[in-house]
């Protein structure tokens, strides 16, 4: 599998399809697999790209001193040495942060974005924020990546029928390491883009969950200020690409197809018989667990 240098950075990723290009950012404490039941639905249409953010999945780099924008920056040298022009970018969590510091950053080279449970500031002016940001991370450094893991997936997907989906995500976060997971966080919540959201040029798409760790009414508010189309997945937790793949799937090809809104806007979580058991066979996942990365240079 591809590894892409630069500099002290090895960045891991995964590309799948044709078509049109469209990247593919993961949250907090995962990696490129995390897009494992959006790509069969994808493929077909759209050429995927999904790295793994620097410290995350098989992405290493020799400091820990992360920042929002360095990841975007990493993810720029990534694409333009592939040779990707104007890439589709879908971000979830701190993979929106990251989308969205990328579309800030060349405006005119991003035609759509999807940000999912993300917002256009992490740093703490709310009780909720702090909440978030700050307990979490003190829970990983008193018990642990493993122990902490198990805690988060439980209150991502607590229904009974989610319990494959629960332990994938404490299997997932639990194997990060603790110093790349804090200085991931830290990033997220010194980063703020609300000062340069005029630069955006990027026709949008904001999903969000009924029950994600923020504030609904920040992200439709977010959504109205840039002018974005909005989508409330009802029943969903912060796991939108996982317990609501239908909705999420569903409103992905719609947008990046630029067919018309939704009537409603509003999508629903997976009903529990649909909740699959495991990652499809031979996609996206298995290809990163047996990834052995070879090298492409970097620029």
């Amino acid at each position: 599998m591809p590894l892409f240098r630069r500099g002290d950075l090895s960045l891991h990723y995964l590309t799948r399809g044709q078509g049109e290009p469209v990247l593919l950012v993961h949250g907090l404490g995962s990696s490129g697999a995390d897009w494992a039941f959006q790509a069969p639905a994808l493929e077909a249409r759209f050429r995927l790209i999904a790295p793994d953010l620097r410290g995350s999945g098989h992405s290493r780099a020799d400091t820990d001193d992360y920042s929002v924008e360095g990841f975007a920056a990493d993810l720029w040298a990534l694409l333009d040495s592939l040779g990707v022009m104007r890439p589709n970018i879908v971000g979830f969590s701190l993979g929106g942060a990251v989308a969205l510091e990328m579309a800030l950053q060349r405006p005119d080279d991003v035609p759509r974005l999807v940000l999912i449970n993300s917002l256009p500031s992490y740093r703490i002016d709310h009780w909720r924020k702090w909440a978030e940001a700050r307990l979490q991370s003190a829970l990983v450094r008193m018990i642990g990546m493993r122990r902490a893991a198990r805690i988060v997936a439980r209150r991502i997907f607590p229904e009974p029928a989610q319990r494959s989906m629960r332990e994938r995500a404490a299997r997932v976060v639990g194997g990060v390491p603790k110093r790349s997971y804090l200085a991931s966080a830290r990033a997220l919540e010194k980063w703020c883009a609300l000062a340069r959201l005029d630069r955006l040029r990027a026709r949008t798409l904001v999903l969000a969950a009924e029950f994600d760790y923020t504030p609904l009414a920040e992200k439709r508010a977010f959504a109205m200020r840039i002018g974005a189309e909005f989508v409330v997945v009802l029943g969903s937790r912060h796991g939108t690409p996982f317990d609501a793949i239908g909705a999420t799937n569903e409103s992905l090809l719609r947008f990046l197809s630029d067919a018309a809104p939704t009537p409603t806007a509003a999508a629903r979580r997976d009903p529990p018989e649909a909740v699959p058991a495991a990652a499809p066979a031979g996609g996206l996942a298995d290809e990163h667990a047996r990834s052995a990365p070879a090298v492409t240079p970097g620029s």
